[in-house]
């Protein structure tokens, strides 16, 4: 049973399609990032966060970015480098109108310089937003 104060963190990461027993990797951390979705994650998969120094294969990979963080192309080759077949990059950025806010044509035109497709941003908090990017090989999320 999920108590009510747990309720909108584990829909964070559902939202995410985080499930028990992931791999789970973040880059781009910084102190501006939202500490809630971060334990709303770990909870939910049952382990602490991989930094970019991590080996093993993950199933996701969160990308917290910012307008100003760099090449975002170059970061998400990175980022797939490691990534499971089917696994899924989450591009976290801030919402418009807050500092380092990102247009999502620039991520939809980055994820297509790396490969990947990408779908339309959903909300995770306050100001914070997230576009899911896939690979060719990943397979669609599933409608539930």
């Amino acid at each position: 049973m999920v108590a009510a104060g747990d309720a909108g963190k584990i829909g964070v990461a559902e939202k995410l399609g985080i499930e028990p027993d992931m791999v789970v990797q973040e880059l781009g951390w910084d102190e501006d990032v939202d500490d809630e979705v971060r334990a709303a994650v770990e909870e939910r998969c049952g382990s602490e966060l991989l930094d970019e120094d991590a080996q093993d294969v993950m199933d996701v990979v969160l990308l917290w970015w910012r307008d100003g963080d760099g090449d975002l192309a170059d970061d998400l080759v990175d980022a797939i480098g490691p990534l499971a077949d089917d696994g899924v990059v989450w591009v976290l950025t801030p919402k418009t109108g807050r500092e380092g806010y990102v247009e999502p044509s620039d991520i939809a035109e980055a994820a297509k310089t790396a490969g990947l497709s990408s779908a339309s941003p959903v909300s995770l908090s306050e100001d914070w937003s997230a576009t899911r990017l896939i690979g060719a090989k990943a397979k669609p999320k599933s409608k539930r």
